[in-house]
């Protein structure tokens, strides 16, 4: 059995000879030795095959991760190492051809060394004269292997040269391979820091916004409660004042100087309205000036003017829209209101307001008229105003200003019915004692604008004591 297989064994060996002949031939002529080259030929197609693979590490995540990046960057840089691998590829097809030419030619070498032999061994038994002929042709043979031999020096020196080449080109490859393995990294990197910092700034924005949301969400409670307990006590403080108010006030008797033994004054028998016209304005003037109301009337659907005059108000309120009625001692007066269209009644203005309803107003305007009252009268006159006066109700009393000395000392006097000067803190004092809330006082008509010999005061002085003329309250009912 070990014979037989010896046997097979060096009939392929001697096969594998024949195709890839090595060594010298029979003449004594070394053929030229292939097995370097068949070696750099299976380096370079393992190194062909090897390109767009990845080599292999130990299990583990980190090393599946990590093989599977490297899979992801072969796969990437398929397009660029393309053209690479088909050039690779065409040189180990000439590398195999050229291969086969220089087995082919050691074949070839090795029939003609075979040839020779025969020719030797035939020329002995052969004339002298053929002798000649044989050294001939064995010269042109030689002549061939030198050329052979040229050629596979040429050959060693291109493959030195292709393998330098080869080596440069891979090592290119890698570098570039390197390189764009690191600029993924790093863009990766910026990529998830650009993405944490904006995550971190929204997430810091929205608890911001929220916190932000939270704190005016407690003020807005707060100041809604603040509110509601204010509103709580003022109720309860007006209450407590109308109780009080309605125990202490009492309605005064029409004929309280006859009562006490006193001579009433004969009226006095003038022409009003020429007297109005003279020393308080013609009635665009007036008009103009009771413009200041409008807006805190606005809405109202039952107004009343108590001592409506010549009805300039109730003309602004039927301008604007708003329904308003007058009422005033003077018969003449309310027939000129009347010859305008005007709605206005001639009455007393107390029993006027004792005959209405309750809450049955939602606004009352007088001006220039509370100047013209007792002292003593006008708690009562403020009383019954403020109980017909719904919730909400606003209320408008226009009076001259006896903070500025130049109303006493000319305007206030000008007028005989006047009686007494009403101060604004008292008039304020009496509507919040009522229950009145949102009291404001308005200065109006500066003094300085009719008397200019003012302007050589200083400023400071004609502020405090020549101030405005009149002055306004304006409050609304709780």
């Amino acid at each position: 059995m070990s014979d037989d297989l010896a046997a097979i064994i060096q009939e392929i060996r001697d096969r594998v000879r024949a195709q890839y002949p090595n060594g010298a031939t029979a003449a004594g002529v070394a053929l030229p030795d292939l097995t370097p080259v068949l070696h750099a030929r299976d380096a370079a197609e393992a190194k062909v095959a090897a390109i767009g693979t990845v080599n292999p590490r130990s299990p583990g995540l980190l090393n599946s991760v990590v093989q599977s990046a490297k899979r992801l960057v072969a796969r990437a840089l398929d397009w660029h190492v393309r053209d690479q691998i088909e050039f690779n590829r065409a040189m180990v097809r000439a590398l195999n051809a050229a291969l086969e030419t220089l087995n082919e030619n050691n074949r070839v070498l090795q029939a003609l060394a075979k040839r020779v032999e025969d020719v030797a061994v035939r020329s002995e038994s052969r004339t002298d004269a053929l002798s000649a002929h044989v050294e001939q042709r064995v010269g042109e043979m030689l002549g061939e292997l030198q050329e052979f031999r040229d050629i596979r020096t040429h050959w060693s020196q291109w493959r030195v040269e292709w393998e330098h080449k080869l080596s440069e080109t891979e090592k290119h490859f890698f570098r570039t391979v390197a390189d764009l393995h690191g600029a993924f990294q790093h863009r990766a990197t910026l990529m998830e820091s650009t993405l944490r910092e904006t995550v971190k700034l929204q997430h810091s924005d929205f608890n911001t916004a929220l916190g932000r949301s939270i704190l005016d969400t407690q003020k807005a409670l707060a100041a809604d409660f603040e509110r509601v307990r204010a509103d709580f006590e003022r109720m309860i403080r007006a209450e407590l004042r109308l109780i009080r108010q309605r125990s202490m006030i009492a309605p005064q008797p029409a004929a309280r100087a006859e009562a006490a033994g006193e001579i009433p004054a004969a009226p006095l028998v003038l022409d009003w309205l020429h007297f109005a016209n003279r020393f308080r304005g013609a009635e665009d003037t007036v008009r103009e000036k009771q413009r200041f109301y409008i807006p805190h009337f606005a809405g109202c659907q039952n107004t009343l003017d108590l001592g409506c005059g010549r009805g300039e108000f109730l003309e602004l309120m039927k301008e604007a829209g708003v329904p308003a009625r007058g009422v005033d001692l003077s018969a003449e007066s309310v027939a000129i209101c009347r010859s305008k269209g005007l709605d206005a009644d001639a009455a007393d203005l107390f029993e006027y307001l004792r005959a209405l309803p309750d809450a049955s107003l939602d606004g009352v305007f007088c001006a220039q008229v509370i100047e013209h009252l007792p002292p003593a009268r006008l708690p009562e006159m403020l009383h019954l105003v403020c109980g017909k006066l719904d919730r909400g109700g606003v209320l408008a009393i226009e009076t001259p200003n006896p903070e500025c000395l130049a109303i006493l000392a000319t305007h206030f006097y000008l007028d005989p019915t006047h009686i007494h000067p009403v101060p604004p803190r008292l008039l304020a004092f009496y509507l919040e004692e009522l229950g009145m809330d949102r009291i404001e006082v308005h200065r109006l008509f500066p003094a300085v604008e009719t008397m200019p010999e003012l302007n050589s005061l200083p400023a400071d002085f004609r502020d405090a004591f020549f101030g405005a003329l009149d002055y306004a309250v304006v409050a609304r009912k709780v």
